[in-house]
C-alpha cells in the first residue's frame, strides 16, 4: 500500500450507527441494530444489483442494503439471504425507515462517490 493509502487507511473511522426496531422486538424491548456507514465497495454492489440505487430506491434495493449492512450487537449480519422473503412483507414505510438510519448520512449518488 502506498503512504497515502496507509494515511487515508489510518484516518478512516467506522462510526457504529445504532437503529432501535420496537416493531421488530419483543414487548419488553425494541430490536437493536448496528451499521457502519455504507462505503464506496459497498455502494458499487448495490448499484449493481439495483442500477440508480440512491436516486431510484425501490424496497428490493432497500432490503439487500439491510442484508448487506445490519448487525448485532456483538458485529454478526443480523439477516442472511433467508431473512429476505420475510422482510419483503414488512410494511413498506418500516423498511424505509430502518433502512435510512441505517445508511447515515448518505443522500445522493455524489454524496457516495465521496467517500
Amino acid at each position: 500500500m502506498s503512504a497515502f493509502g496507509e494515511r487515508i487507511s489510518a484516518n478512516t473511522k467506522q462510526n457504529t450507527i445504532r437503529v432501535e426496531v420496537a416493531e421488530w422486538g419483543d414487548e419488553n424491548e425494541p430490536m437493536v441494530l448496528f451499521a457502519t456507514p455504507l462505503n464506496a465497495g459497498e455502494f458499487t454492489r448495490l448499484q449493481k444489483k439495483h442500477p440508480n440505487f440512491l436516486n431510484n430506491m425501490t424496497v428490493e434495493g432497500l432490503i439487500d442494503m439491510l442484508i448487506m449492512k445490519a448487525m448485532d450487537g456483538e458485529g454478526n449480519k443480523a439477516f442472511d439471504l433467508g431473512d429476505k422473503p420475510v422482510l419483503m412483507r414488512q410494511p413498506v414505510g418500516l423498511i424505509s425507515n430502518v433502512a435510512g438510519q441505517l445508511m447515515g448520512d448518505v443522500a445522493s449518488v455524489e454524496e457516495a462517490k465521496k467517500d
